[in-house]
């Protein structure tokens, strides 16, 4: 029998997130999740200047370079996996950047409610 294949929280198939910079809690694009994952690193989320400040200013910097991990650091417009707290964090903060709902992990509902992701869903005109 096969795994289950992951499903985003609309109840779709997981789309992608990011490819570049390589994200997720396997870096295998995707906000893919496991036991393992204890931060549940489910949200797609698209880095604006204001929430890389504010994950840095509550101790988890994402835009600084760190080449001894191959990471390059983020940037604006970069799209990357959240852990689900954190963005609720944020989201409280009203800092929170906007996600791809179809790129989200569906465990993300664990600790998100759907309807605040959908409040921060990414508009495309």
């Amino acid at each position: 029998m096969e795994p289950e294949a992951p499903v985003n929280v609309l109840g779709d198939p997981l789309a992608p997130c990011s490819t570049d910079p390589l994200t997720g809690f396997f870096r295998d694009g995707h906000c893919n999740t496991c036991a393992a994952d204890t931060g549940s690193h489910t949200v797609c989320a698209v880095m604006t200047d204001e929430f890389l400040a504010f994950s840095k200013y509550v101790g988890n910097d994402l835009s600084t370079p760190r080449p001894e991990f191959g990471f390059a650091g983020l940037e604006p417009g970069d799209q990357w996996c959240l852990c689900a707290a954190r963005f609720l964090q944020a989201y409280d903060e009203g800092c929170a950047p906007q996600v791809r709902l179809e790129a989200t992990h569906r465990r993300a509902l664990e600790i998100v409610p759907l309807h605040v992701l959908r409040a921060q869903a990414l508009r495309r005109d």
